[in-house]
């Protein structure tokens, strides 16, 4: 059996484990990244975040086409769509394809030792990898754990055949007659409303009385309207059952019986750390209800074994863990580093988008000491420019009445995601309302929004 000592083993190669193995190169460190997962990326980049956007931007486009091919838009007029989904899966494929070939390309860069192959940890410092050139027993003084999440399977519902992940959402040869989106968090939302765009017909069923239970009514508002305005069936308070002969058995909110015919179920309710098989019942390390306990090193209880991303608890967010895998880089390279954001900006790619960063209503209910302001992105020239500003589309901004620093900023309305790292950064250079309202803003553009729900705040909005 072949044996490696290294200063560092990572495992996984997502975002956090890739991106820790990346500046663990950088920092001179002798690095071992082990991948038995997706692939270099992970589920971010193979089955998740990238895919899930690329079939997201060919709905809207084929959905923009399909408006013209009806009663027209903005004065154009098309033929009738149509969509070969084999074509747009394989280049969906292709552009993931391109994207490893970059990881790799950056990780052999910064000399970090690639092994594909599933490993298995027999003490916490040193595991057995199966590979296709058989098994590699690999010890190392640092260990990084980043095996990610995976999607939480019900049991009346197991995955397999016309029941699916998202991941099988996002390869189908075809667009399904008929799709039923079993939980009505960002990742069934955004993969139903795309597969709508596409044509399918889709109901969700979601346990909790409104979709995205997260986020404050008034952001899920605009996306709840979407859903109804383009004929998606809801069923809310309802909780599904076993699935056969074509149909999926729900119990209503009133406890009515119900069947929805179904060419596919997509089951989209929520992710799990990946804590299974691999041997972390050997390590000892200490757990936080279903994930790893860590601290604001990102280290672990174990000495010299650290943990990154959605192992280690909400936000399950790809940026958070390529975050959290540079500062344990760092901190293994002898730096003095700590994890310990402001703010973890969320991004909900509905339609309309939604973002949220900071406190929101829901975190400062009851209190009187804070400052809201909402600004409408239908008063934003740039939003009625590219047909954004008539969905209920807004900006709100929360802050102290003591100070006027900023407490959190939302938003929800097209394109609005991009709006998410400005919020963030505001937050986390703690800008007050005035910071906000002295930036002279681009016209035109979504983010003269933010300007003008700042300067709302402070009582006098210019456009409003």
């Amino acid at each position: 059996m072949q044996q490696l000592k290294t200063k560092v083993l990572i495992i996984g190669a997502g975002t956090g484990g890739y991106v820790a193995g990346i500046r663990c190169g950088q920092l001179g460190l002798d690095t071992v990244l082990v991948d038995g997962g997706d692939g270099l990326g992970g589920t971010c980049l193979n089955v998740g975040c990238i895919p899930s956007k690329a079939i997201i931007h060919a709905a809207g486009k084929f959905e923009t086409v399909a408006k013209a091919a009806a009663d027209g838009t903005l004065g154009i007029t098309a033929s009738s769509p149509a969509i070969d989904l084999s074509q747009t899966v394989a280049w969906k494929d292709g552009m993931v394809r391109k994207l490893n070939a970059g990881v790799a390309a950056l990780l052999k860069k910064a000399k970090v030792k690639v092994i594909k192959g599933w490993a298995t940890f027999e003490d916490a410092k040193t595991c057995r990898v199966e590979t296709g050139d058989g098994p590699i027993t690999i010890t190392a003084e640092h260990v990084i754990l980043a095996t990610g999440s995976e999607p939480v399977e019900l049991p009346f519902l197991p995955f397999g055949g016309d029941v699916i992940s998202s991941t099988e959402a996002l390869s189908l040869d075809a667009v399904p007659g008929k799709l039923v989106v079993v939980g009505g968090g960002y990742i069934g939302l955004e993969l139903g409303i795309a597969y709508r765009k596409l044509g399918a017909e889709v109901a969700i069923v979601e346990m909790a009385d409104r979709i995205l239970p997260l986020y404050d009514k008034a952001l899920t508002d605009p996306v709840m309207k979407w859903l109804t305005d383009h004929g998606v069936e809801l069923h809310l308070g309802a909780r599904a059952g076993g699935f056969g002969d074509g149909k999926l058995s729900i119990t209503t909110r009133d406890g009515e019986p119900l069947a929805l015919e179904a060419d596919k179920v997509l089951v989209t309710v929520g992710r799990r750390p990946r804590t299974k098989g691999w041997g972390l019942e050997n390590m000892g390390v200490a757990m936080a209800g279903p994930f790893v306990k860590i601290d604001d090193r990102c280290a672990t209880s174990m000495k010299n074994v650290w943990a990154v991303g959605d192992l280690t608890g909400e936000p399950m967010l790809a940026h958070k863990g390529s975050a959290q895998g540079e500062v344990v880089a760092e901190i293994i390279a002898g730096h003095d580093k700590r994890f310990d954001p402001v703010t973890i900006a969320a991004v909900c790619f509905t339609e309309p988008e939604i973002v949220s960063a900071g406190l929101g209503p829901l975190d400062v209910e009851g209190r009187d000491d804070v400052i809201t302001a909402v600004f409408p992105l239908a008063a934003i020239g740039r939003a009625l420019a590219i047909e954004a500003g008539e969905d209920g589309g807004f900006v709100r901004v929360l802050a102290s009445k003591a100070d006027h620093r900023l407490l959190g900023v939302q938003a929800v309305g097209q394109h609005v995601a991009e709006l998410s790292n400005s919020f963030a950064q505001m937050l986390e250079m703690g800008a007050v309302l005035e910071d906000v309202a002295g930036v002279i803003h681009v016209h035109p553009t979504l983010g003269e929004a933010f300007h003008e729900a700042s300067l709302r705040a402070l009582g006098h909005a210019i456009h409003i």
